[in-house]
């Protein structure tokens, strides 16, 4: 699993650049390959220390995919970012006290990140990260079938050739199930990203090569393909992303309110419930949980308000969402202090700086 992880850190920060240039949706903004790049890094780095884990947790995957799921969603930068977060989170949990991986609980770890993706977005679009996801946990639970539950290595690997071709000919299929990428010939970059994970996991697990034929045929995929997204029209508003504890009906009380406030509603749980009991009665103790919030506003400070009227938001990042139109350089790196309920000025590649 680390070496999945690695691998897929250093495949899509390789692939960032041609990401970016066709990413069009749902705003053309240009930045997907580096949100997922930027966020894959946060799951590595969380296991960058984590040599004793075999002989402390006894080789338990969900585990250690858990804690690298945590640490990418709360750094999770973008729509993409965020539901690759979702996708690890949610992978993981199938997989706890499991020393292996196996077709049986890889059929049932897609399937459960899949659900979780999809319901994660407050209006989830087909065409898009999640139908390549959707497919690809439909091919490993068509393979676990019919190997009868078979926990095989043989059979975990047909089911993640199974796998990654389905999630290949989903990202295809995108071109024409959104009329954005329809007109401008090109599949979406979310969809890639994700297919270029599930191929890393391939072939992490089976000690093979990428299949890098797979990407030949994508429209705009190419190397000297132009960026597409540089021709699109700008996008006005801002990027607003946090983590905040809520209750259960605070949280639906957000998602309703960034709902009517704007658009790319993602709100996903980090870890398990918090209680907060300050006496001993225990109907009082509020059960909380801790949240990653994503949104596109057209103007920041409505949405910033709103949440800290709800909780102590912590790491509030805001970011334009218009595309540059020249070649100055940007830092990867966010910007600003990282303090409390301070606010990030992100500095992204595809975005300009933007001050709170």
């Amino acid at each position: 699993m680390k070496r999945w992880l690695g691998k897929a850190e250093v495949v899509l920060g390789n692939h960032s650049d041609r990401l970016n240039a066709i990413n069009i949706f749902p705003v053309a903004d240009g930045d997907t390959g580096t949100n997922l790049y930027l966020t894959v890094r946060a799951a590595v780095t969380a296991l960058g220390g984590t040599a004793t884990d075999a002989a402390e947790t006894g080789n338990d995957v969900g585990a250690l995919l858990s804690r690298a799921g945590q640490a990418a969603m709360e750094q999770a930068r973008g729509n993409s970012g965020t539901l690759f977060a979702v996708f690890l989170c949610a992978a993981a949990e199938p997989l706890v006290g499991k020393s292996r991986l196996s077709a049986p609980l890889l059929a049932t770890a897609l399937n459960r990140a899949q659900i979780r993706a999809w319901s994660a977005l407050s209006e989830p679009v087909a065409g898009t990260m999640l139908s390549v996801l959707e497919a690809a946990a439909h091919a490993a639970q068509a393979v676990d079938a019919s190997q009868s539950g078979d926990d095989s290595n043989h059979a975990l690997g047909l089911s993640l050739d199974a796998v990654v071709e389905a999630a290949y000919q989903a990202v295809v299929r995108t071109e024409d199930e959104l009329a954005q990428l329809h007109e401008a010939r090109v599949v979406d970059a979310g969809g890639v990203g994700m297919l270029l994970v599930l191929d890393c996991l391939r072939a992490a697990v089976l000690g093979e090569e990428l299949q890098d034929e797979l990407l030949d045929g994508l429209h705009g995929y190419k190397m000297q393909d132009p960026h597409i997204h540089e021709h699109m029209p700008a996008d006005d508003g801002v990027e607003v992303m946090c983590t905040i504890n809520l209750s259960p009906l605070n949280a639906a009380i957000l998602r309703q309110r960034l709902d009517e406030m704007g658009e790319s509603v993602i709100m996903s749980q980090v870890g398990g419930a918090q209680s907060s009991d300050d006496d001993d009665d225990e109907s009082g103790v509020e059960v909380s949980y801790r949240w990653r919030v994503h949104v596109h506003v057209p103007d920041p400070e409505p949405a910033v308000a709103l949440i800290r009227s709800l909780g102590e938001p912590t790491d509030i990042a805001v970011s334009q969402l218009a595309i540059p139109r020249d070649n100055e350089p940007a830092s990867q790196e966010s910007s600003g202090g990282a303090n409390g309920s301070g606010i990030e000025a992100v500095n992204v590649p595809g975005q300009s700086r933007h001050e709170f």
